[in-house]
């Protein structure tokens, strides 16, 4: 009964949002473009490092396991291919939407759950501005900015790693990898990548806001819906991915 009270809970929630944005995006003018650009920055620009360095892990670990099974065939430069493809249509993708859902979710469900216990939101409905007006929206398109750069710099440092592991185990040269890389990787892959990122911050932002407007009573609650927005959030991102990859399959992406 509780889950289903989530469920219906987190559309009704999604219908308020839709019913409340719309009408502010006719005339963008009215957005609060100084709350999103400060947005951007908080879930972009200081991601950048633990995404980077996470991707490069990634890159680091894949080519090194990899490169063992392809090395006994004599087949080396498939490296490339490897690395590629599985670095910019999904890991890169994704290991950026579960970095950001860790980090900038929750930091989205403890801000707005706070100021649900201080009665800030209760504030400024008695002033006429809605919580997802002000709260909601600004998080939401910031994110739907941050989340394809992100995910863009996830990529290259992926390969980056692969790149510099390749080179120095396996014999595939800096010059040979990046002449390969175009010819391994279509550029459908690249933008299939892509263009997941903007549902996965849609679906990151909206279920870090909506716990933190469920927050009611304590400072306990906040911690709950901190740890439900990431794990929500998270298994939502799986999902989705799970969905585009047979999507993409169908149309032969």
């Amino acid at each position: 009964m509780e889950r289903g009270g989530r469920v219906t809970g987190f559309l009704a929630f999604t219908g308020e949002l839709t019913v409340d944005v719309l009408p502010r995006l006719i005339r963008p003018h009215r957005l609060r473009w100084r709350a999103i650009v400060a947005g951007i920055e908080q879930a972009g620009l200081y991601a950048l490092p633990i995404v980077g360095l996470l991707a490069f892990l990634m890159g680091v670990v894949m080519t090194y396991q990899g490169g063992s099974v392809l090395r006994s065939y004599g087949a080396n430069v498939f490296l490339v291919d490897l690395i590629g493809i599985t670095m910019l249509r999904e890991m890169g993708p994704l290991l950026a939407a579960i970095i950001v859902a860790g980090r900038t979710g929750s930091a989205y469900a403890a801000e707005i759950g706070t100021m649900q216990i201080t009665e800030e939101v209760d504030a400024l409905r008695t002033l006429g501005i809605t919580p997802y007006e002000m709260l909601v929206l600004p998080r939401v398109a910031a994110l739907a900015v941050a989340m394809p750069l992100l995910s863009v710099w996830a990529d290259a440092m992926g390969v980056l790693g692969g790149m510099i592991v390749a080179n120095g185990l396996y014999d595939v040269s800096f010059a040979t990898f990046l002449d390969r890389l175009p010819y391994a990787v279509p550029v459908r892959m690249f933008w299939a990548g892509i263009g997941k990122t903007p549902v996965f911050a849609l679906l990151i932002a909206m279920v870090g806001c909506y716990h933190g407007l469920r927050v009611r009573g304590s400072a306990e609650e906040v911690g709950r819906a901190t740890t439900m927005a990431v794990v929500q959030s998270i298994f939502l991102v799986i999902i989705a991915d799970a969905v585009f990859s047979v999507v993409f399959q169908q149309f032969g992406i």
